[in-house]
C-alpha cells in the first residue's frame, strides 16, 4: 500500500473542498440548521404544550404548506440542473431564447410539477387524519400564490448561483429551503425565536404565512393584511431574484463560464 499516494488523493480532495465556498457551506449548515429547527420545536413544546388543540391538525397542515413551498423551489432548480445533466445548458443560451423567456418557461412549468407532489399529499391526509388543508377556506389560495411566488424566488437565487460557482453549488438548490425552516417559524410561532432572530424572520413572508394559517385553525379567524403582507413580500423577493438572475447570467457570460457549465 503506497501511502503517499492515499496522501495524494486525500490532498486533492481536501483542496477541492477547502476551494469552493459551497461545499464548505454545504458541510457546515446541515447540522446548525438542525440544531436550530429542532431546538426551536423542543423549545416550543416544553412551554406551550397546551397551545394547539388540535396538534395534529396544525403541524400536519403546517408541514403540507411548507411542501408546497419546497416543492415549488426545488421543480424550478431541477428544470434547470436537468439542462445542465443533459448537457443542454449551452444549446439553451445560444438558442434564440430570451431570459425572460427562459424565467417565464420554468416559472409556469414548476407549478405542474408542485401540483404532482401536493395533490397526493393532500389526499393520503385526509382519510389517514382527518386532516384537510381546503378547511382553511378560499383564503388558501392567497396563502398558496405567496408560498409559490416566494418558492420560485429561491428558484431563481439558487440558479443564479448556478450561474457563478457552477455546478458545485448543486447542493444548496436541495438545501436552501431547510436554511430558513428556523426562521418561517412553520411548526412553532414566532414569540419562541430570540429577539434578534425575530427582526430577521419578519422580513421572510414564512413568518407572516404560517402565522396566519396557525390563526385561521386555531381562532377561525382571518387577517388579511398579514396574507397581504407576505404577498407583497413575496413580490419583493420575486423581483429581486430575477435582478440577480439576469446579473449573474451576464456576469457568467462576460467570464466565458457559461460554455464550461455542462460539461
Amino acid at each position: 500500500m503506497n501511502f503517499n499516494k492515499i496522501y495524494a488523493l486525500g490532498l486533492r480532495h481536501l483542496y477541492l473542498i477547502m476551494n469552493s465556498f459551497p461545499r464548505v457551506l454545504d458541510l457546515i449548515y446541515w447540522p446548525t440548521v438542525q440544531i436550530f429547527l429542532w431546538g426551536f420545536i423542543s423549545k416550543f413544546f416544553t412551554l406551550s404544550s397546551d397551545y394547539y388543540s388540535n396538534t395534529v391538525g396544525i403541524i400536519l397542515t403546517a408541514a403540507i404548506l411548507y411542501d408546497f413551498l419546497f416543492r415549488a423551489s426545488i421543480s424550478f432548480n431541477m428544470m434547470f440542473l436537468e439542462e445542465i445533466w443533459s448537457r443542454n445548458f449551452t444549446n439553451l443560451f445560444i438558442a434564440p431564447i430570451k431570459i425572460r423567456e427562459i424565467i417565464a418557461s420554468l416559472t409556469l412549468t414548476a407549478i405542474l410539477r408542485t401540483l404532482i407532489g401536493l395533490v397526493p399529499a393532500v389526499l393520503i391526509s385526509i382519510p389517514l387524519f382527518g386532516v384537510s388543508i381546503l378547511k382553511l377556506g378560499f383564503p388558501l389560495i392567497f396563502l398558496l400564490i405567496s408560498l409559490y411566488l416566494f418558492g420560485i424566488s429561491l428558484g431563481l437565487f439558487v440558479t443564479s448561483g448556478l450561474l457563478r460557482f457552477g455546478p458545485s453549488f448543486e447542493n444548496i438548490a436541495w438545501a436552501s429551503l431547510f436554511f430558513l425552516a428556523p426562521l418561517g417559524c412553520i411548526y412553532y410561532p414566532i414569540e419562541i425565536l430570540p429577539h434578534i432572530l425575530q427582526i430577521f424572520a419578519k422580513g421572510l413572508p414564512l413568518v407572516h404565512i404560517f402565522e396566519e394559517m396557525r390563526n385561521m385553525l386555531i381562532n377561525e379567524q382571518v387577517n388579511y393584511y398579514n396574507i397581504y403582507k407576505s404577498i407583497l413580500i413575496s413580490l419583493v423577493y420575486f423581483v429581486l431574484g430575477v435582478i440577480v438572475f439576469y446579473a449573474s447570467y451576464y456576469g457568467a457570460k462576460k467570464r466565458g463560464t457559461l460554455i464550461n457549465m455542462g460539461e
